[in-house]
């Protein structure tokens, strides 16, 4: 019998059905169901189980072999934000997985008590850390018991190969059935899109997008490009680019592009890196060693050989402990797990394509490990640490031990009549139908890897901004704008724009707006209505009824001082002209407009904010600061006033308050007064405010020009 390589013999395991279209004969009718959901990712799963649960015939439709999404694959580190915010279905099975680990049997590789992993804290009701096996297996009883038909190794028809329609036949405004890639016919009544690709609501004819949105788009500071902001994961040695060092004639080294063509916070089609979570143990009895992929080539790791070389000894991955001496592993600074720049194409990929893409990660991957295990240009004592630990063998038994699925973390992204947004997260805007918390910090991994004017290495797009209380996921962002499909709904590939996405975007999340999907559909079903006519009160009601939590505690808003309510000609730090790296931020109270901007104590004589004016009469004026005080502030800031031929220079200490008096501020803010100046009518005035070698945070909220009475 002919011995297939690893990455084929893994494919095949992966994909023997859920990959390459299979042959078909003309299909048969087929049952129509109630509810059919497609993609059984944990959201899916919520939706199918909780719509059985409510007496609906059920089918969960799955493109591999293989429930849970990346709950079962890998991702057991679970991240949550604020644990209180999960409720419903998502905290049963978190409960669930607390239950089965509180049987002595479930401890094989170590004791309860030797467990020092994070998530199961005493007394709580839940654990939210995990094996994948678990997982998978109370995935599995809960579809079981609730009388869900599964039908696995089956996607939609994305490569036409069975006719026109993409795979979704449809009846004016309705979705009919779909048409999966082995011909099979499968009609429903409602439908969910519980993908991470947003394949179904793509073939369904629903408005998407897929990349980032320009920040002036939605009002936001942390979408699109984000070349400031790559301070995380980021390279801390100069790294050469060139294939020759030195010559940039030679060619770019492997997964080293262009500099982004558009500058910071605008459009583009980026996706952020994939990854696969590597469930991982030291424990040699249960210890599958690393290997090289056939195909082996060392100079797809130049980047990160040379980046040990650099100086850059950190140990480039982040194991979180799991029960039994297993791992999740996610990827970690410069050069890592990953595949930066990789990802770009899946989200519109068919079901070849996607195959390729998803080999390309695993042999990347495969080499990855296989390098920073035996390669002598790596330090030894990192040789060491990645020696002592290997795949989990009683782990993903049927795909040679790495999980069968790529950590897609995000693709399409629906666009509803409500988009979720960066307001949205940091509470400025609230919606009035939530269906669910979300309350993880906005995040994004890197979307691409460049070569800088100045040959050097550097990593574009993670963002990490956190901070917030939870906030309300509207019902109309898991919805389909109304007019265009009105039997649909969407948990998994909400309507959001790229940050806000970020912060959705975790397992607990999707689980919660799957579970409420799943109830909408049922209403929907009971009054004979379009999802979007589900009526909201009664769907909230019966939402709490069955654990929901759907709303948090009002924000102060004494805290946030309108603009447009303080005397005078008032810029707010968001409508300056800003440079370099400024963070939003709202953890100190009193401040004008929805937040504050900080240079994160970098000191940095690139980033400076400048304030510009025009006086609208003739006469004196003050020009005026405000800032939000506090101890950790820089105590010398260095600001300047330009008008006209007039330059002057000064420096303010923030960690007082504008006003010099307390520095109890929630209902006002404090203004310093930097000038009194002459100004003729529309005279041009200038205020800057630069965080060039200060110590401590530097902190720009607003200026203001006041004329004098």
């Amino acid at each position: 019998m002919q011995t297939l390589p690893l990455t084929a013999s893994l494919l095949l395991a992966l994909t023997a059905v859920p990959w390459l279209p299979a042959q078909s004969t003309d299909p048969q009718p087929a049952p129509r169901y109630d509810v059919v959901v497609y993609g059984g990712t944990a959201g899916g799963v919520a939706a199918a189980v909780v719509a059985a649960r409510h007496g609906r015939d059920v089918l969960l439709v799955e493109p591999t072999p293989r429930l849970g999404g990346m709950t079962t694959c890998g991702l057991g580190a679970t991240d949550i934000g604020n644990k209180a915010a999960i409720g419903g279905f998502a905290r049963e099975f978190y409960r669930a997985i607390r239950a089965h680990y509180a049987d002595d049997t479930a401890w094989v590789h170590e004791s309860r008590d030797a467990f020092a992993g994070r998530g199961h804290e005493p007394g709580a009701d839940a654990a939210w850390t995990f094996e994948p096996k678990v997982a998978l297996a109370i995935v599995e009883e809960l579809v079981a018991a609730a009388g869900v038909t599964v039908l696995r190794g089956a996607g939609l028809d994305l490569d036409g190969d069975h006719g026109p329609g993409g795979g979704v036949l449809r009846d004016g405004d309705r979705i009919r059935a779909l048409r999966l890639r082995d011909g099979r016919i499968v009609a429903g009544r409602v439908f969910v899109d519980a993908s991470y690709e947003g394949d179904l609501l793509a073939k369904a004819g629903v408005p998407y997008r897929v990349g980032r949105e320009a920040n002036d788009e939605y009002g936001e500071t942390l979408d699109g490009v984000q070349i400031g902001n790559a301070r995380y994961h980021q390279f801390t040695h100069r790294v050469d680019p060139y294939r020759i060092p030195g010559d940039p004639d030679s060619g770019l080294l492997r997964h080293v592009g262009a500099p982004p063509a558009s500058p910071d916070g605008s459009a583009d089609g980026g996706v952020q890196a994939y990854c696969f979570r590597l469930c991982t143990t030291d424990v040699a009895s249960n210890r599958v060693p690393w290997t090289a992929p056939p195909d082996y080539d060392e100079q797809d790791y130049e980047l990160l050989l040379r980046n040990f070389e650099a100086g850059d000894r950190r140990v480039p991955w982040h194991p979180v402990w799991m029960p039994n001496r297993k791992t999740d592993t996610n990827n970690n600074f410069a050069v890592s797990l990953d595949a930066i720049g990789m990802s770009w194409r899946w989200p519109e990929a068919g079901w070849r394509e996607r195959e390729r893409i998803f080999a390309e990660h695993l042999r990347y991957t495969q080499g990855l490990l296989w390098t920073l295990a035996s390669n002598e240009r790596v330090p030894a004592d990192v040789r060491e640490h990645f020696a002592r630990l290997g795949r989990a063998a009683d782990e993903f038994t049927a795909t040679d031990h790495w999980p069968p699925q790529l950590y897609v973390r995000e693709a399409r992204r629906m666009v509803g009549d409500v988009v979720m947004s960066e307001r949205h997260c940091r509470g400025v805007e609230r919606v009035d139908d939530p269906v669910g918390l979300g309350s993880y910090g906005m995040d994004s991994h890197h979307v691409q890897r460049y070569a800088t004017v100045d040959g050097a290495v550097r990593n574009e797009g993670d963002v990490q901004v956190g901070g917030f209380a939870p906030y309300g996921i509207s019902y109309r962002s898991i919805t389909p704008p109304r007019g265009s499909v009105g039997n649909l709904l969407v948990p998994v590939a909400v309507s959001a724009t790229h940050i806000a996405f970020g912060s959705i975007r975790m397992e607990p999340v999707f689980m919660v707006l799957g579970h409420s999907a799943a109830l909408a559909a049922h209403l929907a079903l009971e009054r004979g209505t379009a999802v979007q006519d589900v009526d909201y009160a009664n769907l909230a009601a019966r939402l709490a009824a069955e654990g929901q939590v759907l709303s948090w505690g009002a924000p102060p808003r004494a805290a946030r001082i309108d603009p447009s309510a303080v005397d005078g000609i008032c810029i707010d730090d968001l409508a300056a002209v800003r440079h370099g790296s400024w963070i939003p931020s709202t953890s100190v109270a009193g401040f004008v407009g929805d937040g504050y901007l900080h240079d994160d104590a970098r000191g940095d004589p690139a980033t400076w904010i400048e304030f510009p004016f025009e006086a609208p009469d003739s006469g004196v004026y003050r020009l005026q600061l405000t800032w939000p005080p506090h101890a950790n502030r820089a105590r010398c800031v260095r600001i300047t006033v330009r008008s006209g031929a007039r330059l002057e220079r000064a420096t303010i200490d923030q960690t007082t308050s504008p006003d010099r008096g307390a520095t109890a501020r929630a209902a006002t803010v404090g203004w310093r007064t930097v000038a009194e100046l002459p100004l003729a009518r529309g005279a041009r005035v200038s205020l800057t405010l630069a965080a060039d070698g200060a110590i401590g945070y530097v902190t720009a909220d607003a200026a203001r020009l006041v004329p004098l009475r």
